[in-house]
């Protein structure tokens, strides 16, 4: 993976997997994330060895077939004037009791942030045309830059709120179509965005950015043993920009040789939005709960062993 540069699929287009996501399914990675062009929403590639990335499906887009569910929601998917709304950060996990594969993400109207929503969409495969039921507010709440993630037997949600104040994390129902709880609220006042959490051991780590628009920040992590407990302090990691990244997910590649942790960024361009790239860099976790992030301009993964190989130039 070349970071910084544009990646193509083995069709030779571009790649859209932005604000993205990746999970495992049997031997198959699929790498999610927003598309914006023509009438797409969300693109989802598929790979086995984590270099070689096949366009799958844009499964989410303007014409996706709406259903709704217990939740009062909002359907739209398009506009009145007939323009686009916004899908942003999609994350993508398996509810093995209802069999189907559960999209959450960020819904605003395109026309402004005001609607602040989260969104839920469901498939009965991981790159097949998903069903979208709607955006709504957690008990209320804004919710804007959002991750999942699997802890303990339970899914919790986490996405900004209060105007990226504060970041609140919701335990989520069985069938993931709900919010079950309000877990915690972390980092009141300190405006943290673009969460992405990651197990190693017995410490649960939380990644995010400040807010900063397009332009890249200081990022920041912290760590506890449960979701239920809250985050401590903030500690910084990476440069003053986080090495031209905003963190997206934490990829976690388990091989018969090692387990390697790797933080995939986004490199936005907000000028030209479709020419935003991606960036992969290990995360080397110590003993005493710190946190290096590696700068790289290459990583080679071997998706079989696990082991990363970080190049400098």
């Amino acid at each position: 993976m070349k970071n910084g540069s544009i990646i193509y699929d083995t069709e030779g287009n571009v790649l859209h997997a932005h604000g993205g996501w990746i999970l495992k399914v049997e031997d198959t990675w699929y790498w999610y994330g927003e598309n914006r062009t023509d009438d797409n929403y969300v693109a989802c590639y598929s790979s086995k060895d984590l270099k070689n990335w096949k366009f799958c499906n844009n499964i989410l887009t303007v014409k996706s077939k709406t259903e709704s569910t217990r939740i009062r929601g909002n359907l739209m998917l398009v506009n009145e004037d007939g323009k686009k709304v916004n899908i942003e950060r999609p994350k993508v996990i398996y509810n093995s009791e209802t069999k189907k594969y559960v999209m959450w993400a960020h819904f605003e109207n395109g026309q402004n942030y005001s609607c602040a929503a989260a969104c839920i969409a469901t498939c009965d495969t991981p790159d097949g045309d998903f069903v979208y039921h709607g955006s709504f507010n957690p008990y209320g709440n804004m919710s804007r830059d959002c991750t999942l993630f699997e802890d303990g037997g339970k899914v919790y949600f986490a996405s900004a709120a209060r105007g990226n104040a504060d970041m609140k994390i919701y335990q989520i129902q069985k069938d993931y179509l709900n919010v079950e709880k309000e877990t915690a609220c972390c980092w009141s006042n300190e405006y943290r965005e673009a969460p992405a959490f990651v197990r190693v051991g017995e410490r649960l780590y939380c990644f995010s950015s400040f807010c900063t628009g397009w332009a890249p920040n200081q990022g920041k992590y912290a760590w506890t043993d449960k979701m239920e407990s809250g985050f401590g302090l903030l500690t910084e990691i990476g440069d003053e920009t986080t090495y031209h990244s905003q963190p997206a997910f934490i990829l976690t590649v388990k091989g018969s040789k090692k387990t390697s942790y790797i933080y995939v960024g986004d490199r936005w361009n907000g000028e030209h939005y479709h020419e935003s790239t991606y960036t992969w860099y290990p995360l080397n976790f110590k003993e005493d709960g710190s946190v290096e992030l590696e700068y790289c301009d290459e990583l080679e993964i071997d998706a079989v062993t696990g082991e990363v190989k970080a190049i400098k130039k």
